[in-house]
């Protein structure tokens, strides 16, 4: 195994360390994947895993003027390794978050919400009544577009793979604000054409699959329209129609949350901006964390072992 739980000393508490104690994290894909050398981003090993989650500042150095004990923060970045109990960590790598907000929703806040959030206002300018279009809509980035969406007055057609419990996921993502829910094989079907009728045809399609299931997306897509592609879960190229291109002129982006923020570094007010839009969802009911399983730190193993089972609609959180 990859993984082994180990005791480690605190390291000294620098002038601008902040000194942490860790509270919750999740288990995503890229945190496996970076793991595994898979990924963009390669840690020098020893590493600790984990690229989110919120902690509790117990100490601060003398230098630290924008946090005091008791706050609450999450990572500005990836790579901060947040499976741990403790951590000191300078200052410039943690971002405050208000401390009224459920623990689950801020240990789930720097990834997936962000993404959501920066694919519905970066690439299009959607209004009230415009839609877009979803494929993995269970995803964590997924369940978070469905619901800043419904919260600006944008409708969302959502396509999920055929499963066993298909009723109940459907069920669930209505719950969160979905207008449509389709599986990828109703995507070619006639019955589109009625969601079309109550709904308008997206001006923007976010794709974290690839392969036939991107394809099919893009045939529902406005001219002009934006396809973003955020992941490639079904490993497979993105195809396009050379008639997607020519006569209905479509555009195809790519985003990742890690650019971004290495882009925005010099950027306070735009991060400042965003974290402020998405606690203001929180408290006000309108995003919530995803479908969590709470495990206990020394669980690690199953948890992990859990995070990589197919058709997983709930995401596994440590708890520290």
């Amino acid at each position: 195994s990859l993984f082994r739980l180990k005791d480690l000393e605190v390291p000294k508490l620098g002038d601008s360390d902040v000194h942490v104690k860790m509270l919750a994290a999740p288990i995503n894909p890229a945190d496996i994947n970076m793991i595994q050398g898979t990924y963009a981003i390669l840690s020098p090993l020893p590493a600790v895993g984990g690229n989110e989650g919120v902690g509790e500042v117990l100490e601060v150095g003398s230098r630290v003027s924008a946090l005091k004990p008791g706050d609450w923060v999450i990572p500005a970045d990836s790579g901060l390794g947040t499976w741990r109990t403790r951590g000191v960590f300078p200052e410039e790598m943690l971002l405050k978050v208000p401390g009224d907000i459920p623990v689950l929703c801020a240990a789930t806040l720097s990834v997936n919400p962000c993404t959501a959030l920066r694919m519905l206002t970066d690439f299009e300018t959607l209004a009230p009544g415009d839609s877009v279009i979803q494929n993995a809509a269970n995803s964590g980035v997924g369940q978070a577009v469905i619901q800043i969406a419904r919260a600006s007055g944008v409708k969302t057609i959502n396509v999920v793979r055929d499963r066993p419990d298909l009723p109940q996921l459907v069920e669930r993502l209505m719950a969160l604000g979905a207008d449509h829910v389709v599986t990828e094989e109703m995507l070619r079907k006639p019955e589109m054409k009625d969601i079309f009728k109550s709904t308008p045809k997206p001006r923007l399609a976010l794709n974290c699959v690839g392969g036939k299931s991107t394809t099919e997306m893009l045939r529902h897509l406005q001219p002009k329209g934006t396809m973003v592609t955020y992941g490639g879960m079904a490993k497979q190229p993105v195809m396009v129609p050379v008639s997607a291109f020519i006569f209905r002129d479509v555009r195809l982006r790519g985003f990742w949350m890690t650019q971004w923020r290495k882009d925005h570094a010099q950027d306070q007010e735009s991060v400042a901006g965003m974290m402020d839009t998405l606690c203001r969802l929180i408290q006000r009911g309108q995003l919530t964390a995803p479908a969590c399983t709470e495990v206990p730190l020394q669980d690690y193993r199953a948890a992990l072992e859990a995070s990589m089972k197919p058709f997983v609609s709930s995401k596994q959180i440590l708890l520290l």
